[in-house]
């Protein structure tokens, strides 16, 4: 059915054609179940979205508790499964309480806002994620954007603030490139001007701290109260929604104040259940984060990429016309990949962006080299040693 164009939209006709010339346009590319490509875009880093007791209990949790929570979490949308979840994900996290919303874009939305607001100040790293953007748009605050990773920089807005109360952002784990914030420096300045440190772990958990607990466990900086902890469940846990790890008093409040989960349908009953299962597969097969890291490094062997800290890796091409044919190259050859354009990345940075995953076999990463190294030089991409990373490295069949 075609609909009448109405002139009142006619800009954005203006839109998709500078879109367009700059290469910065978005596609929507439907995948079937079993289409035999190998993915190295998504964010399923320890291969559990796909693992049958993970599906199982999915399936289960429909059929005990229907196909949607049925309401807000206040009204009906918080099962007996749900506070299970959050107390599993506490303890395992390292912090005393955990509250789960339906999205880790909803969490960190929830969580800033709710801790911020008129009179405060917000000091958000220049690499935070885009949820976090929004959170501090929404937050009504007053915000001071600083280059990412800049302490210095966050010292000096929290000293020469005139609020009482403030807050700093930060991802734990830059999702561009895979590179660390340094938490520590970062929770020393906060705490030195009576601020509390937010951290999003999107990234950080199933590929960093022990058994993949995160980057803030990993630090010791879990269980302090001063730093409140979000993360995604639809990253290494294979589910979908978010949670926010923190103390008892900041779950209360977030409860009464947090307009995403006040006026938000919880999250559906099947995620519940398969993120309850993923970290239940995480505790038994910690050496899954460690696995991660190792397909990480051994991609960034093929590729000349810098090594990296996480599950991700970044293989920057300049150009975004560049970058769109090689992942178009990449998917035309059987290997699935991500490709980050501005605005996502700086001008003139981008790039593809690959996405280990800890079930990878050996053939399959023998396979994704090979791809790599031939779209990589036929771009004009160069590797100087592109020799594969140690293959005996804790593959998997």
């Amino acid at each position: 059915m075609t609909g009448h164009r109405s002139p009142a939209l006619d800009w954005l006709d203006a839109a998709a054609d500078d879109r367009a010339a700059r290469h910065t346009g978005r596609v929507l590319r439907p995948r079937l179940p079993d289409d035999g490509v190998i993915d190295l875009a998504s964010n399923d880093y320890l291969g559990l979205g796909q693992h049958p007791e993970v599906v199982e209990a999915a399936v289960a949790a429909t059929r005990r508790w229907g196909a949607g929570a049925t309401g807000s979490r206040l009204v009906t949308g918080t099962t007996a499964d749900h506070a299970a979840l959050e107390a599993e994900l506490a303890e395992f996290c390292g912090t005393p309480a955990a509250l789960v919303f339906s999205s880790g874009y909803t969490a960190n939305l929830g969580a800033v806002v709710a801790l911020s607001g008129r009179g405060s100040l917000i000091v958000s790293d220049g690499g935070s994620h885009a949820s976090l953007v929004d959170a501090c748009r929404l937050s009504r605050a007053r915000v001071v954007v600083v280059d990412r990773g800049d302490v210095g920089a966050v010292s000096r807005a929290l000293a020469e603030r005139t609020e009482e109360r403030a807050l700093v952002v930060t991802d734990s784990v830059y999702s561009a490139d895979g590179e660390l914030a340094p938490l520590l420096a970062l929770h020393d300045a906060s705490r030195a001007h009576g601020a509390v440190l937010l951290v999003d772990e999107a990234h950080g958990l199933g590929a960093r701290g022990s058994g993949g607990r995160g980057l803030v466990q990993e630090l010791g900086l879990a269980g302090h109260e001063d730093v409140v902890v979000t993360a995604t469940l639809s990253k290494a846990l294979g589910s979908q929604g978010g949670v926010v790890l923190t103390s008892e008093r900041v779950r209360e409040h977030l409860i009464s104040s947090a307009r995403t989960f006040i006026f938000d349908t919880g999250l559906a009953p099947a995620a519940v259940g398969a993120a309850r299962a993923a970290l239940a597969v995480l505790r038994r097969e910690p050496a899954l984060a460690t696995r991660v890291v190792e397909v990480a490094e051994h991609l960034a062997a093929v590729t000349g990429a810098e090594r990296p800290r996480s599950a991700v890796v970044s293989v920057i091409l300049g150009d975004p016309a560049r970058a769109v044919s090689a992942a178009g190259r990449c998917l035309e050859l059987g290997l699935r990949v991500g490709c980050f354009r501005p605005p996502s990345v700086p001008e003139g940075t981008a790039r593809l962006r690959l996405t280990a995953r800890a079930d990878l076999s050996d053939a399959d990463l023998a396979r994704a080299g090979d791809v790599l190294t031939r779209v990589l030089d036929e771009h004009g991409h160069h590797v100087a040693n592109p020799a594969l990373a140690d293959a005996s490295a804790g593959a998997r069949p």
